[in-house]
């Protein structure tokens, strides 16, 4: 196995297109796991590190841009206002030292489906700008950015450089199951977005299917329903037919971190507790304005 170390983000590109079998590695912090069980060894491994250009995040015409490299523990502590989704997600992301390490580019790289950003990068409708050396720079939406389980839209030349996300206009939440509760990877996880300029809301499903998804239908359901001018809490009846679109637009496989009717089931349950806290955020926000 080739370990490949650029000089700067136009070498990274240069060796990318050169060798497109090097697997780009950050934090390394689920490469180094395959490694030491055997899972997988790439032919070569390309360190971005010394790309320091990845490692800012900055605000250009309303919406940040934040590098593939930056870690999950600086999101946390310094853009956990403007993207509380993500933060929170963040925030349930292995250990302290692996918070440290491990960066929202190699969550995307990677492509799990049980990957603890995926939900709240759908649910805050980020895009994925990515590069590569023959054709420059392009922008994937993240709906069409997930193509298979732990397979997405990247072309064999092209790395992950940024992701692009609009600020929170609204209450944004995150919630995931898991075996225990620290250091787990997810049995199921969900999050929500409510934008109330427009009336609408997006959200994000993850481990429960072979991509992370949004359940569209739910979101169609709170477009009609969620009493926007008017505001009131949200009767049960709402919440707990958001939690069975939610649940129906899952399609989730028995595995051993959990059966399919159980992640169905914990589905509703954290959609039915996640809506129920952002509609209770905004009440709060309209009665304090």
């Amino acid at each position: 196995m080739d370990f490949l170390r650029p000089t700067s983000w136009a070498d990274a590109l240069d060796i990318k297109s050169n060798r497109p079998d090097a697997t780009p590695i950050q934090g390394g912090t689920d490469m180094m796991v395959e490694l030491n069980f055997d899972k997988g060894r790439p032919s070569a491994l390309l360190d971005l590190n010394p790309c320091r250009e990845l490692f800012e995040y900055s605000e250009i015409d309303g919406k940040l841009r934040i590098g593939a490299g930056v870690p999950y523990v600086r999101i946390i502590n310094r853009l956990g206002n403007q993207l509380p989704g993500l933060a929170q997600a963040s925030r349930t992301v292995g250990s302290p030292q692996i918070r440290n390490r491990g960066t929202v580019g190699g969550n995307l790289g990677a492509a799990s489906p049980a990957g603890d950003t995926h939900p709240a990068l759908l649910a805050g409708n980020a895009v994925i700008e990515v590069e590569s050396a023959a054709r420059g720079t392009r922008m994937i939406p993240i709906d069409d950015f997930y193509v298979w389980v732990k397979k997405n839209a990247l072309e064999p030349d092209e790395l992950i450089r940024a992701i692009w996300l609009p600020p929170a206009e609204g209450p944004q939440y995150f919630s995931k199951v898991g075996t225990r509760n620290a250091m787990v990877i997810a049995v199921c996880s969900f999050a929500v977005a409510l934008y109330p300029g427009t009336g609408t809301a997006r959200t994000g499903i993850g481990s429960a299917g072979p991509t992370p998804l949004r359940a569209r239908p739910a979101e169609e359901f709170l477009a009609a329903q969620l009493p926007w001018h008017d505001p009131a809490p949200l009767s049960d009846s709402v919440l707990r037919e958001f939690g069975a679109l939610v649940s129906a637009a899952a399609a989730p496989i028995d595995d051993v971190r959990g059966t399919a009717d159980y992640r169905k089931h914990a589905l509703s349950v954290l959609a039915r507790r996640t809506l129920g806290w952002a509609w209770t955020d905004y009440l709060t926000e309209r009665k304090a304005a």
